[in-house]
């Protein structure tokens, strides 16, 4: 059986860095993902999200962070854009619009937010899933 989740950049960006917390778990995320018993929804802004982190925070020289896009472009997972009045409700709750947009599409599409990212969590408890609970 399959399940659906949304993902979010706090999780897949774990993938491509062993030291980040929870990394171990992403990993099992990521595992179940490419056995095809987890379907990843997302919304577009995830890949620019893990470029930007790799690109700023990493400092990952071009070649390596063109690698990356090619890598995430070839994920497959299920792309889709909430609707911009649910990322604007979510983001009066407290999140960056940013965040909210991953809330939205968890919301819309019925499926958990697995996110590492605690002010998610906090903010939108009936939707997202703490990394650290995910089995």
């Amino acid at each position: 059986m399959t399940s659906r989740a949304v993902l979010d950049a706090s999780v897949v960006l774990k993938w491509f860095a062993g030291d980040e917390r929870h990394a171990d778990l992403a990993r099992r995320v990521g595992d179940a993902f490419e056995t095809g018993h987890l379907t990843v929804l997302a919304p577009p802004l995830l890949r620019t999200e893990v470029l930007n982190v790799a690109g700023h925070s990493w400092t990952w020289d071009e070649r390596p962070l063109i690698d990356l896009a090619e890598e995430i472009d070839g994920m497959g997972f299920a792309y889709s854009e909430p609707d911009l009045a649910d990322v604007a409700r979510w983001t009066t709750r407290g999140l960056t619009a940013y965040d909210a947009t991953y809330v939205a599409l968890a919301e819309a599409e019925a499926a958990p937010l697995i996110t590492d990212d605690d002010q998610i969590v906090a903010r939108a408890s009936e939707i997202a899933m703490p990394l650290a609970s995910w089995s």
